[in-house]
């Protein structure tokens, strides 16, 4: 089974459904045989790299609120993240534009640590304060993972990954992260219950291996095309 999930660093339910997506994959008996592929997805492609706004001052200016009333949503995320074992720290989070991020996921996919480095940004974003469009940060989550970066960050290198990926995602009607693809038949969208994922895990399951019947014991009398032995 294949599925593909289109995700942002930057996006709190992104992570959270990573999180429940796991947690099912733990009860799935064939989690072994399940491939999991991430696609890029930047929630806002014209965020500059250097904001001189918090994560709450963004918020309440793009959705038009008071920063109490961004604070008290970023609290509800807090609290959703917690029940996933996650600690969020929005109070450290520096906004910023994710492109590089995605660029770097897409280079540590070819060295076999996709979603290690999915989870590195994810955890140097939410919960570290890192600055992850700062070069010399990136390079050094990179380098946790034993990879070398440099070449990457100093081209353009990726950036056509990453565009086929946002024009998929735009070609599927994708609008929204995260948004799972299981075997390009069903869609899960959202962070969804973990229980949504064990059960989407095992409807697809069943319709690609369906039951193999055995027969026991000898050939009984039966009818066939019309005709009956007796």
């Amino acid at each position: 089974m294949k599925i593909d999930i289109w995700s942002d660093v930057a996006c709190p339910f992104c992570y959270i459904g990573k999180r429940h997506l796991e947690a099912a994959l733990e009860q799935f008996p064939h989690k072994n045989d399940v491939q999991v592929t991430w696609h890029n997805f930047e929630l806002d492609p014209n965020a500059p790299k250097d904001n001189k706004e918090d994560q709450y001052e963004l918020l309440a200016r793009k959705y038009g609120m008071s920063r109490e009333q961004a604070i008290e949503n970023t609290e509800r995320v807090a609290a959703s993240g917690t029940n996933a074992g996650l600690a969020f720290n929005f109070d450290k989070v520096i906004p910023t534009n994710t492109f590089d991020a995605h660029r770097l996921i897409q280079f540590a996919a070819l060295h076999g640590k996709q979603d290690e480095m999915e989870e590195r940004l994810f955890a140097a974003y939410f919960m570290e304060g890192k600055h992850i469009s700062n070069k010399e940060a990136l390079l050094a989550i990179a380098a946790e993972l034993g990879l070398d970066a440099t070449a990457v960050l100093n081209s353009d290198a990726y950036t056509n990954e990453v565009r086929k990926d946002e024009a998929e995602a735009q070609s599927l009607g994708i609008r929204g992260v995260p948004f799972f693809v299981f075997d390009r038949k069903y869609a899960v969208s959202g962070a969804q219950p973990v229980t949504a994922f064990t059960q989407t895990l095992q409807k697809v399951w069943e319709e690609a291996n369906p039951a193999e019947l055995i027969q026991t014991g000898d050939k009984g009398a039966a009818c066939d095309d019309g005709s009956c032995d007796v």
